[in-house]
């Protein structure tokens, strides 16, 4: 008799507990952080030079002045809320700069982890070229 109860209690409370997963509401989908990959931004660097950066579906990027003389080239990842680059020219590594979504036509304050500080407007996908 006990051994009844006992299924009958368990057989209950499994149903019960299926019942409240159903109803419990589904977790709210993870804010998707922000993407680099097709995107090209306009920035002056330090030395005075206005350059045009972009980053193509593969997360590759070129830098080149606005004339359109090639200044660098290389790989960009986003690693949470930062923007990480890594040179194919230089020694340097890879650094990387605060980001925040940024709609086309609006410009960003953006801090390096070496401290270098820029202000960068995103601008129209332009697809760039290696030099031949």
């Amino acid at each position: 008799m006990r051994l009844t109860i006992c299924m009958t209690a368990a057989l209950a409370l499994c149903a019960y507990a299926t019942q409240v997963e159903a109803k419990a509401k589904p977790a709210p989908a993870a804010k998707a952080t922000f993407q680099l990959d097709g995107t090209t931004w306009l920035y002056t660097d330090p030395k005075g030079t206005k350059v045009r950066e972009s980053i193509d579906a593969d997360g590759n990027y070129i830098s080149q002045t606005r004339a359109g003389k090639h200044l660098d080239h290389g790989t960009a990842v986003m690693k949470g809320d930062k923007a990480c680059f890594t040179s194919a020219m230089t020694k340097e590594g890879e650094v990387c700069w605060s980001t925040s979504p940024v709609k086309i036509g609006h410009s960003l304050k953006t801090v390096s982890n070496k401290g270098e500080k820029l202000k960068v407007t995103r601008v129209a996908y332009v697809k760039l070229s290696m030099p031949k």
